[in-house]
């Protein structure tokens, strides 16, 4: 078992998250350069795997082990997660493969007295899998979908407030799911003769010649969904030359609610690192004046570099708190406030957030969001719109924030969003979109447009 081995670097990886890593951190820090696609599969599958299911692999290991997972080695409960993992999800890894290299793991890491106890762990889960589901649940109704699908009883509770029973298990299973990817056509490659539809027929087109499969996405018109496997994303044709980047379907759509015109001035107070506004650039033709404010130097290096690549040069930045913005930045047509949030509707693409996410946490980041909403209100010109936007499921967050705000500020309203961009069952008429992803099959965002009383119809 190589450094190159799969199985190894998960393990590293997953150490790693338990010291306090983010998940993609640690995945890309442990991911070799040169590694077939069949293992840098395995591996994403593995730590992010793991780390989605921690929950329900704990307890696993608290009905077949003789201590609980809390007071397990960290070391030996990270195996452990690794080996129950490929048992309990993995049905193209062979039983006797799984124990196997996850014994062999143990011996590699110095817990070679420990690969008994795997061994026998292993085994015993494996044969009592035979004939049913081993994993024992509780019969309170949210603590078993927190066990079963594995999240904390806290997020379990919000969804079911707001969704019933039923729901709530369907959106529990979705963001269980392997996230999709989506990328946005940049119309500013397209040449004079070439519509954006022409251009993305055309990048579908360039796709499918090295086997990747996409298709156009409803509402979206510069947006394909890849399906099945890509390998890696900058080798694609296009990405390199700007003919495209990836953006998730539902961060689309807030860019087009928001609207930005050719030759206005627009302002996004959490820019980083930058997929919106590039996407805002795209929309405004590259003409006019787009300040992105962030106030993390790294993050906006990245977007500078998607700016370079994708041929945008309207774009200012500053970098600071967006809730004490400069006077020299001027007043803007259109604000778009992309809060910093708990990230509930995205729990598919950070397996990790479930577990570092509190309610104490969301209480700190409404009032975030608040003072965020608060300022930027008064960088909008007199005739201009401010979008507030989340990627969280939470009221606290979303209806709170914004009730809030309209309560402290009489002459702000919703103003209606035009239905052309709505999805179906939304509440784009009352001037606001929430995209469930288990509905919408898309990442989860709350979409709020808010005018002033002396706003001109959008």
């Amino acid at each position: 078992m190589g450094n190159l081995n799969p199985r190894q670097l998960a393990f590293l990886g997953l150490k790693a998250v338990h010291r306090g890593a983010f998940a993609d951190v640690a995945l890309s820090r442990v991911m070799p350069k040169i590694l077939p696609d069949a293992d840098r599969g395995l591996l994403t599958e593995l730590l992010y795997g793991s780390i989605r299911r921690q929950r329900t692999l704990d307890a696993l290991i608290d009905q077949f082990a003789k201590k609980p997972a809390h007071r397990q080695p960290p070391d030996l409960r990270i195996l452990l997660h690794l080996g129950l993992y490929q048992l309990r999800y993995l049905q193209q890894i062979p039983t006797a493969a799984a124990i196997f290299t996850t014994v062999e793991l143990a011996k590699q890491n110095q817990l070679a007295g420990l690969s008994g106890l795997v061994n026998g762990l292993l085994r015993q889960y494996a044969r009592a899998a035979i004939s049913a589901d081993p994993l024992q649940l509780p019969c309170d109704p949210i603590q078993r979908l927190g066990v079963l699908y594995s999240y904390p009883d806290w997020i379990v509770q919000v969804w079911y407030d707001q969704l019933g029973m039923e729901q709530t298990e369907q959106l529990c299973q979705y963001c269980n799911q392997s996230p999709k990817i989506d990328i946005r056509i940049n119309p500013l490659r397209c040449d004079d003769l070439r519509s954006v539809v022409d251009h993305r027929t055309a990048v579908q087109a360039q796709l499918a010649q090295v086997g990747v499969v996409s298709h156009p996405l409803p509402h979206l018109p510069q947006a394909l969904r890849i399906q099945g496997k890509t390998g890696l994303i900058p080798q694609l044709p296009g990405f390199q030359t700007g003919e495209w980047t990836v953006q998730e379907a539902s961060a689309q759509l807030v860019t087009h609610v928001l609207n930005p015109q050719p030759g206005s001035v627009t302002l996004d107070v959490c820019a980083a690192p930058g997929s919106k506004t590039t996407h805002i650039a795209e929309l405004m033709q590259n003409q006019g004046q787009i300040w992105a404010c962030d106030r993390t130097p790294s993050r906006l290096r990245k977007l500078q570099q998607n700016l370079q690549r994708l041929g945008i040069s309207t774009v200012h930045m500053w970098t600071g708190d967006s809730r004490e913005l400069p006077n020299h930045i001027p007043l803007a047509d259109r604000v778009l406030v992309d809060a910093p949030c708990s990230g509930l509707g995205t729990l598919h693409r950070h397996p990790d957030a479930r577990w570092r996410q509190t309610p104490e946490k969301v209480a700190e980041l409404s009032t975030l969001q608040l003072a965020l909403l608060q300022t930027s209100a008064q960088w909008v010109k007199p005739r201009g719109h401010l979008l507030y936007a989340t990627c969280t499921l939470h009221p606290q967050e979303n209806e709170t924030v914004l009730h809030q705000f309209l309560e402290n500020n009489p002459t702000w309203y919703l103003q209606p969003i035009p239905i052309a961009l709505a999805p179906l069952n939304s509440n784009s008429d009352q001037g606001v979109i929430k995209l469930w992803p288990h509905q919408w099959n898309m990442d989860g965002f709350f979409i709020a447009l808010l005018a002033n009383r002396t706003v001109q119809s959008y």
